[in-house]
């Protein structure tokens, strides 16, 4: 590994090994097993027009020789190209990192700000020191597959949020190539014949080896995903299941009858929902019920069939009337009873646990704004 070089800059990262990768990919050019001496990664806004794989690959022939790459290439596309790297005994972890999700305030809390072409992918690119078969190496690229989607469900991000995570992201499995076995006079004259190497799997530990790197590629995600500073509050909860603090302040007014509907009037409304919203025990009232919810509709629990939203299930309820009490005290429950049962604006659209708790909010934030 020592002969490995890395070239970083604004518009391609290379990993150059002047004694060949042999590599299993599921990059553009080209995806599965490959002998090459660079590993390329060339940033999305280079590549201009919606090119075949043919005429990609021209394109980046072009590209190499302006840039002065020499060699054999695999390559892809990536829309940043930020880096971040984990270093173990016989192997490194090179991770390329695309977050373009802005966060912006809303009032005094945050919110994810999602564009209509936002991306988060999280591309490895695994060097391992040992000369490795083909199906070893297949064998650890299924194995980092499984290991990165179930850290990533693990997450249980928004809905929305979890929708954009890794739609373009890659995966590099590269080792060296049996010294022996392999010299470029030799290929001129005999091709390659990867099935007649002599590999190193006879000589370590597979089944340590795959454990190892499946922590490793857990960890590495980790520290990914802190280094974007990816992290979601409860108004990115909420827009996951289709709610904004408008529709509240719209759903919180329309039983308000006989009171004028003024600008000043839904300002006030506005401001204390988001107040509430930063009181840890609302957080997580509303948050058991969305993830209660979530659970229930997926059927992760075989007892549980709310499907028709049973009468008998009022655990719901109890945390409706938990959270009004929380912003409003008593009074608030009695409010909590007309929207429960008019159930109007946004909560006729919620499941049977998220239109008590929201119910709950409203009627909370309403009792709190006309006690004021």
């Amino acid at each position: 590994m020592n002969s490995i070089e890395i070239t970083n800059n604004d518009d391609y990262i290379c990993i150059n090994n002047p004694d060949y990768f042999l590599t299993f990919s599921d990059f553009r050019i080209s995806d599965g097993i490959d002998i090459t001496e660079n590993i390329l990664i060339i940033k999305k806004n280079i590549i201009k027009n919606e090119y075949n794989n043919l005429e990609l690959m021209e394109f980046i022939e072009d590209y190499k020789e302006e840039h002065d790459i020499e060699g054999s290439y695999i390559s892809t596309a990536f829309k940043e190209l930020n880096l971040h790297k984990n270093q173990h005994d016989n192997y490194e972890i090179i991770s390329v990192l695309n977050n373009d999700i802005n966060i912006k305030k809303y009032f005094n809390l945050e919110i994810a700000d999602l564009k209509k072409d936002s991306e988060v992918d999280i591309g490895q690119i695994i060097i391992l020191d040992y000369a490795l078969s083909p199906k070893l190496l297949i064998d650890i690229y299924k194995t980092c597959i499984k290991a990165k989607t179930k850290f990533f469900e693990s997450l249980r991000l928004p809905r929305h949020i979890s929708n954009i995570f890794n739609n373009n992201d890659f995966l590099v499995i590269s080792c060296n190539l049996p010294n022996e076995c392999f010299n470029e006079e030799y290929v001129m004259d005999n091709g390659v014949d990867i099935s007649q190497m002599v590999y190193d799997d006879e000589n370590i530990d597979k089944d340590f080896l795959l454990r190892d790197i499946e922590k490793s590629v857990v960890l590495n995600c980790m520290e990914s995903v802190d280094e974007m500073g990816l992290s979601f509050g409860v108004l990115d909860y909420l827009e996951a299941e289709g709610i904004t603090v408008d529709d509240l302040v719209d759903t919180g007014l329309e039983l308000c009858v006989g009171v004028e509907r003024t600008q000043g009037l839904e300002d006030k409304v506005k401001n204390q929902i988001v107040k509430s919203l930063t009181d840890i025990n609302v957080i997580t009232l509303l948050m058991a019920a969305i993830r209660t919810e979530e659970d229930f509709q997926d059927n992760h629990v075989r007892e549980v069939d709310i499907s028709d939203d049973p009468a008998y299930l009022y655990a719901d309820e109890v945390l409706g009337l938990d959270i009004s009490n929380q912003i409003a005290g008593t009074k608030a429950q009695f409010n909590f009873v007309r929207y429960d049962m008019k159930k109007p604006g946004i909560l006729s659209t919620l499941g049977p646990m998220l239109d008590d708790i929201i119910g709950g909010l409203i009627a909370g934030c309403m009792s709190k704004v006309f006690e004021e």
